[in-house]
């Protein structure tokens, strides 16, 4: 964690720096993640959410340890050095059984933290905002505090059991809806700076009513809501002005930053504005994996243009009829009938990125990606359809920055974007 740490100190001297924290568990996202970082020497902040990855396995099916295991055996492929990659644990706590007891779901927190630092993660996100069974619909600070530092203990003897770098802490409610919210956003309210000091002191109470001094050292972050948030079809972007208050009340805090969820599709200028509001944290999920499937989706439509639909691989069809099939990812999402097509391929909560894994969707994209690079003897596609449906692309294989094959040109997609977050989170000149 020394690289994270020092980027925290770095921030706090009065660098504009910042670092993305890309919270995607799919093979070639984290690909792109880990060879984005060794071009540029720097480090990669990657983490797993509660649902992705837990002792259950997640719907990723993996556990802490085995997704430790995936991520580092990738870095080794892509000949980024281990100590450059930053893992990290985000919403640990109650997320996954909010339908349960306190009691009950606290208790599979202990585990599912425990778990997560065993397996050697060493960012924490401590988010127990949310509400129980049983439990008031809102929580007081106290509560969430003192639910925070229960687990802070649980992660601490894990540690120490296990060796190697102390943690560090994330802490707060969590504002935005994980992974988008579900109904159309009007303009958000920016997180008060009064409730974001009654949040640190009462974590700080808690982790001091349970002897937490020395971790309470180590929380570098808080989550706040800054005004940043995405639905289905639109983006709330951030406006620096009604944001300064909050960016000005963190100063107060040594050694602390925020860490802003949700800036999905945020366009590059205000990513840049968040790192300098103090927001030097910045998570992104769906907005990579939308990015993917922008690009699989093109190269699918370049597919039809050279072998006609009968002889492809249908991707798109397949990816529907499996969605409409299984519907468990999205159908507390997508409610209207009348633009259900429309919310299953191109929604900006892009739950498609939970169908990805499936053997059905597997084998489209293996059968796509075969196609292209057999569809020519050079296995270049023709510059006249990059053109038309992946303009990006064609400009950076024209100018020889990118190779012409499709497995190339999907890794782009996902680079495309981790790029721009890389440029707003670079030191300002």
């Amino acid at each position: 964690m020394k690289a994270l740490l020092d980027l925290v100190a770095r921030h706090r001297s009065g660098q504009a720096v910042g670092i993305a924290s890309v919270c995607s568990a799919h093979p070639l996202v984290l690909d792109a993640a880990l060879a984005h970082a060794r071009d540029n020497g720097s480090a990669v902040l990657i983490e797993a959410t509660s649902n992705q990855v837990n002792q259950f396995g997640g719907y990723t099916g993996m556990l802490p340890a085995d997704f430790h295991a995936f991520v580092m055996d990738k870095a080794d492929a892509a000949g980024l050095a281990r100590e450059r990659v930053l893992l990290g644990g985000d919403h640990l706590g109650p997320n996954c059984w909010q339908d349960e007891s306190a009691a009950a779901a606290m208790a599979k927190s202990e585990t599912l933290i425990d778990a997560y630092v065993a397996a050697g993660f060493r960012k924490i996100h401590l988010d127990c905002s949310m509400s129980c069974a049983g439990d008031p619909p809102v929580l007081p600070d106290a509560e969430v505090a003192a639910r925070a530092a229960r687990l802070c203990a649980v992660a601490e003897r894990a540690w120490q059991r296990s060796g190697g770098e102390a943690p560090v802490y994330i802490v707060g409610t969590e504002v935005p809806v994980p992974g988008g919210a579900k109904e159309e956003l009007d303009e958000l309210q920016v997180t008060r700076p009064e409730a974001m000091e009654a949040t640190i002191q009462a974590h700080r109470e808690a982790f001091f009513a349970n002897g937490l001094d020395t971790a309470w050292q180590r929380v570098i972050g808080l989550v706040v809501q800054p005004g940043v948030e995405f639905d289905h079809h639109d983006v709330v972007d951030f406006r620096p002005d009604k944001a300064r208050a909050l960016s000005a009340a963190i100063e107060k805090f040594p050694g602390l930053i925020y860490e802003a969820h949700s800036t999905d599709y945020q366009t590059p200028e205000a990513l840049a504005a968040l790192v300098r509001g103090h927001f030097a944290i910045l998570k992104v999920g769906p907005g990579v994996t939308y990015a993917l499937r922008e690009t699989l989706w093109a190269l699918a439509t370049i597919e039809d243009e050279l072998l006609g639909t009968a002889n492809g691989s249908a991707l798109r069809k397949v990816v529907l009829e499996v969605m409409r099939a299984e519907p468990k990812y999205w159908n507390k999402y997508y409610t209207d009938e009348s633009r259900l097509a429309l919310d299953l391929q191109y929604s900006l909560s892009d739950r498609v990125r939970y169908y990805w894994a499936h053997p059905r969707i597997r084998a489209a994209c293996d059968k796509l990606l075969h196609n292209l690079d057999a569809s020519s003897a050079s296995g270049s596609l023709p510059i006249a359809l990059l053109s038309q449906y992946l303009p990006r692309q064609h400009d950076e294989i024209r100018a020889r920055r990118l190779d012409n094959s499709a497995s190339a040109i999907l890794r782009s997609g996902v680079t495309h974007v981790l790029r721009q977050y890389a440029q707003a989170c670079a030191p300002s000149a």
